[in-house]
């Protein structure tokens, strides 16, 4: 049954505020001049654009803010820094904006749930006790504003920082339970400071659960650091290496045939190529559902496990780790290799099969690259806003659905789609 799921978003309505507020730039609009004793009026901008620029403004000062500084929040008894996970929010820059130094709890409690994995994700930003975060050794008071029945009250608030750490918030009306538990029992089976990649073995009958439980810290999976280096791969790799090789695929099969065949056999060449960019997307669709998605439990072989964590199960592990977004050109080439082999014995053009498939891999790895990193506008690019979007529902909400990376149409045909919210605002990741 389709799915119907809400983006890990906050809704815009504003909430209890801690000490500083952000002073958005004014925006000037039309000042009269005197011209012989005339007045005249400055023309006026049209009411979009100058929306459009007080939006602008409202982001570019989101982002300087949490540039500069930690962006703190306090949810509940507890305080984050969410500073460096500002751009790589699923529900947007946009909708966090107005949290800096401010009790996000009443905000969060009204908002859409969030999923297991956006809470625990929630965690890796807490300001520890121990934390010299925010620490100044004076006892600083914080004003907090709140909406009590409709009525905007406010109290004042003193909280202690010492040596030690932050002293918490302690008035029991500013807090709300919450039925999302943060579930800190996981990352206590791997050391995080050695190589994952031996561990991953010893902790088979928990690693489903733990790899679909995203962290935000550095990840390294080899020892020898000229193995590691092979782990990781720049986006522009990518297209370096597989251009040429598509290239040098149709210019062998095109150039003998150019001037010398007919149009009808230059059109099936064509054909074959397009054949091979839709076997491309079902194959994207088989390996990420039945190879990437594979159930793992306690009576897996742990070497399947580990083999398993290398190819996709750390990607969702540390989901905004951008060196480890695009598949590294040497276990391409062996997939491409195994892939061409039958194809060359029942195809009479094979090269131009594999060319046409090696060209969707080529745009899969590389939108699969900007769904993560990129801003599409709704404007604009309104597919990808919503592949990125429906791409994210599958990292932190879905992770049995929405296999589809380039498109959903084989989710839609085999059932898995993912149903996205309408929203009643546009998301904005830069």
């Amino acid at each position: 049954m389709p799915t119907v799921v809400s983006d890990l978003t906050l809704p815009i309505a504003s909430s209890a505020v801690i000490t500083t507020k952000v002073t958005m730039p004014s925006i000037t609009t039309t000042n009269p001049l005197v011209t012989n004793g005339n007045v005249m009026q400055l023309p006026h901008k049209d009411q979009q654009s100058k929306e459009k620029e007080i939006v602008k403004i409202n982001r570019d000062v989101l982002i300087k803010e949490s540039t500069d500084e930690p962006y703190i929040i306090k949810y509940r008894q507890k305080y984050y820094d969410i500073k460096r996970f500002l751009k790589n929010h699923p529900g947007g820059i946009n909708t966090l904006r107005g949290l800096n130094n401010a009790d996000m709890t009443t905000r969060f409690l009204h908002a859409p749930p969030h999923s297991d994995a956006a809470m625990y994700l929630l965690k890796e930003y807490e300001i520890k006790p121990t934390s010299t975060q925010l620490l100044n050794n004076t006892k600083r008071r914080h004003r907090l504003q709140q909406t009590v029945d409709g009525n905007e009250q406010e109290q004042q608030v003193f909280a202690d920082f010492s040596e030690n750490g932050i002293e918490l918030l302690s008035d029991p009306m500013q807090e709300d339970k919450n039925n999302n538990q943060l579930d800190e029992s996981l990352e206590h089976l791997v050391d995080w400071s050695k190589a994952m990649c031996p561990q991953i073995a010893h902790i088979t009958r928990h690693y489903d659960e733990w790899v679909h439980k995203p962290v935000d810290r550095p990840l390294r999976l080899f020892g020898p650091t000229y193995l590691e280096i092979f782990t990781k791969t720049p986006w522009w790799v990518t297209p370096l290496f597989w251009i040429p090789v598509i290239s040098k695929c149709l210019w062998d099969e095109f150039s003998p045939l150019w001037h010398t065949s007919s149009l009808s056999m230059l059109t099936l060449l064509f054909a074959y190529f397009a054949v091979g960019i839709v076997f491309w997307s079902l194959l994207e669709y088989v390996l990420h559902r039945f190879v990437f998605h594979m159930k793992i439990n306690a009576n897996t072989n742990p070497w399947l496990c580990t083999f398993h964590f290398m190819i996709h199960g750390l990607h969702h592990k540390v989901p905004f780790d951008s060196m480890r977004l695009v598949f590294p050109p040497l276990p391409g080439v062996i997939i491409a290799s195994i892939i061409y082999a039958p194809l060359s014995f029942l195809l009479p053009h094979p090269r131009i099969v594999l060319a046409g498939a090696l060209f969707g891999y080529l745009c899969y790895d590389l939108m699969h690259y900007y769904l993560h990193y990129g801003n599409p506008s709704i404007e604009h690019t309104n597919f990808m806003y919503n592949m990125k979007r429906y791409h994210y529902q599958h990292h932190f909400a879905h992770q049995d659905m929405g296999y589809g990376i380039s498109s959903p149409f084989w989710d839609i045909v085999f059932k898995t789609r993912i149903h996205l919210r309408k929203l009643r605002y546009t998301l904005r990741w830069r």
